[in-house]
C-alpha cells in the first residue's frame, strides 16, 4: 500500500498550505509511527520463594521439636516476636485504610449501613457457630471416657487472665484512648478504628480542605505496607520457632491422645467454611468459596504458621480492596469482625465446654448446653481482646456458667495450640466472606473485578499490596471508586 502525504504534515506545520510539488510518495515502511509511550519494566514477583521457605521451615520445626525437645522450646521465642511484629502493624494499616475509606465518602449513612448490616450479620453467624458447635459435639461426645488430669489446676489462672478485660461497661470503656496517638501506639484494634472512625468523619466533613491530610495519610499507607512487606520476609523464622516450641513441649504422645477432639473440630470447621459459608457466599455474592480460598492462600499459609488470624489481616484488607469490594466497606468490615466475627472461636467455645464435660464425666445437660449457648454470645465478643483469646475466654466462660468444670480448663492447654490454627482458619475465612457478603447487600463491590482477580486476570500485586486503581479515590469527596462500583444505597 502507498500514500500520499502532505509533507508539511508529516512536519507538523499547519500553517503552511502544501503545494501539488510538495505532496510526495511514500510508502507503509517509511510512514511515519506513533511514538508508543515506554511500558514500565515488569516486576519479579519473588515472594514465592518467601512461601516456600516458610513451608521448610515449618518442617524443620517439627524435626527439631522431635529430636531436641529442649532446643525446640528455647527458639520458641522467634515465633513470639514475629507475630509481635505483625500486630505492631495492625493498628496503623486499620487507621490509614478506615480514614481513607470513609473521608472520602461523600455521605456518612453510606458508612452507619455498612456497620449496622455487618453487626447483625456477625451476631446471627456467631450464634450459628456455636449451635453448630454443640450439635457436632453432642454426636461425637468428645472427652467421654478420657482421664486426663495432668495439666489440672490452671483453669482459675486462666479465668483470671479473661476477667481482666472486666464487664460490660469496662468492654466499652476500653474503647476509648487515653489520648488520640495512643490508640496507635498501645495496640488495641477497637481503639484504633474508634479514632480512626472519628478521624475519618472530621475529614469527611472539611469536604475540599480535607483534601491535603487525606493525601498525606494515602502516602503514610503506603509507607505502613512496605514496613510490612519487610517483615512478612521473616516470616520462615517465625514459623519455625513457633513450630519447634509447641512440638518440643507437647510430643506427639500428648497430641495423640486427644486427637479425637482436634479431628472433630477440624471437621467441623471445614464443614462450616465450605457448607455453611459457601453456600451463603455462592447464593448471595455469587462466588465460590474455592475460588475465594485459593486467592488467599497465602494468608492461609501465614496463619498456619503463627497460629493467629491477626497476622494476616493487613493483606486481608489490601486483597480484598483489590477483589473489588469498595475501600470504605473493607474499612469498616474487616476490623470489626476481627473482634466480634469469631466463628472459629465460637465453635471452639462449645465444643471445648463438652469435652471438658465429658472428661470430668459430667456431662452437660440440654438445659445446661442452651444456657452456655446463650452465655457464649456475649462471652465469644470479647475474645479478641484477650491474650490467649480462645483459652482465656473459655475458662472465663465457665467461670461464669459452670464453676465445677473450671480446673477442666487444663486438659486442653497441650493441643490448644494445634485447635488455634483451625480456630483462626475459621475465623479469617468468615470475615473474608463477611466482607463480600456486605459488599453485596450494599451494593459497594465490583462484580466484574471479583470475576478478574479470582479467574487469575487480574493479580494482586505482592511487591506493594495496594491497588494502584484506588489511587485517586482520595483526590474529591465523592463516592469511591464511583466509576467502578454502584453508589451505595
Amino acid at each position: 500500500m502507498t500514500w500520499l502525504t502532505p509533507w508539511p504534515t508529516i512536519l507538523a506545520d499547519p500553517i503552511v498550505d502544501p503545494s501539488p510539488e510538495d505532496t510526495i510518495m511514500t510508502t507503509t515502511t517509511d510512514r511515519p509511527t506513533v511514538p508508543q509511550p515506554a511500558q514500565p519494566p515488569k516486576r519479579r514477583d519473588r515472594t514465592h520463594w518467601l512461601y516456600i521457605a516458610v513451608i521448610v521451615a515449618v518442617l524443620a520445626g517439627v524435626g527439631v521439636g522431635i529430636m531436641a525437645p529442649e532446643i525446640g522450646k528455647s527458639v520458641g521465642v522467634l515465633g513470639t516476636m514475629f507475630v509481635a511484629l505483625i500486630k505492631m502493624m495492625i493498628a496503623p494499616v486499620i487507621f490509614c485504610t478506615i480514614v481513607l475509606g470513609i473521608g472520602s465518602v461523600r455521605k456518612a449513612a453510606t458508612v452507619g449501613k455498612v456497620g449496622g448490616l455487618a453487626f447483625v450479620y456477625f451476631l446471627v453467624m456467631s450464634t450459628f457457630a456455636l449451635g453448630i458447635g454443640l450439635v457436632v459435639g453432642n454426636l461425637l461426645h468428645p472427652g467421654a471416657g478420657m482421664n486426663l488430669t495432668e495439666n489440672a489446676g490452671k483453669g482459675a489462672e486462666l479465668a483470671d487472665k479473661a476477667h481482666e478485660a472486666g464487664g460490660l461497661m469496662e468492654f466499652v470503656q476500653g474503647i476509648i484512648p487515653t489520648s488520640l496517638f495512643s490508640s496507635l501506639t498501645e495496640g488495641s484494634v477497637l481503639q484504633a478504628l474508634f479514632v480512626a472512625l472519628l478521624v475519618g468523619f472530621a475529614l469527611q466533613g472539611l469536604g475540599a480542605a480535607g483534601q491535603p491530610i487525606l493525601r498525606g495519610i494515602e502516602h503514610l499507607q503506603k509507607l505502613v505496607f512496605k514496613v510490612l512487606v519487610m517483615i512478612l520476609w521473616l516470616a520462615p523464622i517465625g514459623a519455625f520457632g513457633a513450630i519447634a516450641n509447641v512440638v518440643g513441649q507437647t510430643g506427639w504422645a500428648a497430641v495423640g491422645q486427644l486427637m479425637a477432639l482436634m479431628l472433630g473440630f477440624y471437621l467441623t470447621c471445614v464443614i462450616f467454611v465450605f457448607g455453611v459459608l459457601g453456600s451463603l457466599l455462592r447464593v448471595v455474592s455469587g462466588v465460590s468459596i474455592f475460588k475465594l480460598v485459593r486467592y488467599l492462600a497465602r494468608e492461609y499459609l501465614l496463619i498456619v504458621s503463627t497460629s493467629s488470624s491477626e497476622s494476616a489481616l493487613p493483606r486481608l484488607i489490601a486483597k480484598m480492596e483489590h477483589l473489588g469490594v469498595n475501600r470504605s466497606t473493607v474499612g469498616v468490615v474487616v476490623p470489626t469482625g476481627y473482634s466480634f466475627n469469631l466463628d472459629g472461636t465460637a465453635i471452639y467455645l462449645t465444643m471445648a465446654s463438652l469435652f471438658i464435660a465429658g472428661a470430668l464425666g459430667d456431662p452437660l445437660t440440654v438445659g445446661e448446653q442452651i444456657g452456655l449457648l446463650v452465655f457464649m454470645i456475649v462471652a465469644s465478643k470479647g475474645a479478641a481482646g484477650v491474650t490467649g483469646a480462645g483459652l482465656a475466654t473459655l475458662a472465663g466462660g465457665l467461670q461464669a456458667h459452670r464453676p465445677d468444670l473450671l480446673d477442666g480448663v487444663g486438659l486442653i492447654v497441650g493441643i490448644d495450640r494445634f485447635m488455634s490454627e483451625a480456630r483462626a482458619l475459621t475465623n479469617f475465612s468468615g470475615n473474608a466472606v463477611a466482607t463480600l457478603l456486605v459488599g453485596s447487600w450494599t451494593k459497594t463491590v465490583d462484580t466484574a473485578k471479583v470475576d478478574a482477580v479470582l479467574a487469575g486476570r487480574d493479580p494482586f500485586d505482592e511487591i506493594t499490596m495496594l491497588d494502584d486503581s484506588h489511587a485517586t479515590q482520595t483526590s474529591h469527596v465523592d463516592e469511591p471508586a464511583q466509576a467502578k462500583v454502584p453508589a451505595a444505597v
